[in-house]
């Protein structure tokens, strides 16, 4: 293709689309670009939030009670 040709379809592009339509689709384009880089590197994070995730659930619970404090609460909400 000789640069003749390359002027004659950027012509073509612009009658069709017009010069509004064409910025809006090169807007679209770099939000595209930006959101495929921030899913690509979304996995890492995602990956980090899981991690974080299981280190909490695998943490101890509380202690329960003793048995004596147990029974003795039981008996004094009895009277």
């Amino acid at each position: 293709m000789s640069i003749w040709h390359l002027i004659i379809l950027l012509i073509v592009v612009v009658v069709i689309f017009g010069t509004g339509k064409l910025r809006n689709i090169g807007g679209d384009l770099g939000g595209a670009m930006r959101d495929f880089k921030k899913g690509l590197s979304g996995d890492e994070e995602e990956a980090a939030k899981r991690k974080q995730a299981e280190e909490r659930l695998q943490a101890d619970p509380p202690k329960a009670p003793d048995a004596a404090t147990q029974s003795q609460r039981d008996s004094s909400d009895a009277k």
